[in-house]
């Protein structure tokens, strides 16, 4: 029988090219439930295409303008709001969530996701950046494979493969550097968001480019490897690859190392999460390893230094890396909108940390405090610069 997906975010990168693979395996994939924030007009269009059961459009407003667009189509439910966010993840058809939504947003769908059961597809990395230790115990408990999507986390999954308890010596997590590897300070002071959203070698959604820019993404694919793997932080070294050709690795204590190299296409770890442990036929470029140095550099945390403050709050433990989430996604957004600059989101994140409330054995009632408790400060703190 098919697979039915549920596809949380599937008007966004991931989601499209996840829309993709199923396109390219209709006797294996179904979506049966696609879900979007605000995008309706484009959430309608999927539905038209590819017919699932259910759509959600989590910003109730747009909800009428959704029904009315898809009126013709009877067969397909339409539901509004975050409630039903997480009730569709847990519908009874559903055997895989892809959760693809940007942000703390993707929290609580996970969640009850992992309570129903079901197998997690895991691209939202903030997921485990803000609640990590909760994922993982809840995953535990039901016994659900978290299986990740994200190209480096994938690449790390994918060269553990068959290595079974072997012991990891360090996990080598791979970097494009961004738009501004080799600005100067100086030059850094002056970027726009227009520039940052320019990334050399991936095509991503505009937040995820601009912490690529900042290397914020990078320091959040250091926790999410931690917990992914059970590698604490000291053990995963950040490599500034330019060609985001060898996606990760792993280096074993023999000294042997393994990585996965491919084109930058998110396809490939989209599929294999889907797919694994079988390896599908995927429709694309391929490598021609003739036509491409490889270079590896180490990162400037001095410059880029949201990656030394993702070091940092995983030392601290406990909310710490909710409250550099939550203040992230304020300034992150400020930034594509002119509110402030490029080194002036570093500075208020950095604030925040110190303001915010800490708290070292955080439940889930914490993290949703902490997470409305940091972005209004990082809110104020960007309007008082």
């Amino acid at each position: 029988m098919k697979q039915q997906i549920c596809i949380l975010g599937s008007t966004g990168s991931i989601g499209t090219q996840a829309l993709d693979v199923i396109e390219q395996h209709p006797d294996l994939y179904e979506a049966y439930a696609l879900t979007a924030n605000n995008r309706w007009q484009e959430l309608a269009a999927q539905a038209r295409k590819f017919r699932p059961a259910a759509v959600v459009i989590a910003n109730e407003k747009y909800y009428e303008p959704l029904v009315r667009e898809l009126e013709d189509q009877p067969d397909i439910k339409v539901y509004a709001g975050h409630d039903a966010l997480d009730q569709i993840v847990g519908a009874e058809p559903v055997s895989m969530v892809l959760t693809a939504m940007v942000g703390f947003s993707g929290l609580t769908p996970t969640i009850h996701a992992i309570k129903a059961r079901k197998k997690i597809c895991l691209a939202n990395k903030e997921t485990l950046v803000v609640a990590g230790e909760l994922i993982c115990q809840l995953a535990q408990q039901y016994h659900v494979p978290i299986l990740p999507v994200d190209s480096e986390h994938s690449a790390i999954f994918q060269s553990l493969v068959g290595e079974d308890q072997n012991e990891i010596e360090k996990i080598l997590l791979t970097c494009s550097g961004g738009p501004f590897r080799l600005y100067s300070h100086e030059q850094l002071q002056d970027v726009t968001a227009a520039d940052a959203l320019k990334h050399p070698t991936w095509d991503m959604g505009a937040k995820i480019t601009i912490d690529s820019a900042s290397l914020m993404n990078k320091g959040f694919e250091v926790i999410e490897a931690k917990w992914l793997f059970g590698v604490p932080a000291e053990k995963i070294q950040v490599l500034i690859h330019p060609q985001s050709i060898v996606h990760s690795g792993v280096q074993f204590r023999d000294g042997g190392v393994k990585a996965q190299l491919g084109v930058p296409d998110m396809r490939l770890p989209i599929q294999y999460a889907f797919s694994f442990p079988e390896r599908l036929t995927l429709k694309g470029d391929r490598l021609d390893l003739f036509r491409q140095p490889l270079e590896f550099f180490e990162p400037d945390v001095d410059k880029f230094k949201c990656l030394a403050m993702a070091y940092e709050a995983i030392a601290k433990g406990g909310n710490m890396p909710c409250i550099v989430n939550a203040a992230n996604e304020i300034v992150n957004e400020g930034f594509r909108k002119g509110q402030c600059s490029f080194l002036a989101m570093g500075d208020i994140i950095g604030q925040t940390m110190q303001c915010a409330t800490f708290d070292a054995n955080p439940d889930l009632d914490v993290y949703l405090q902490t997470d409305a408790e940091a972005r209004r400060i990082a809110t104020e703190l960007m309007a008082g610069r």
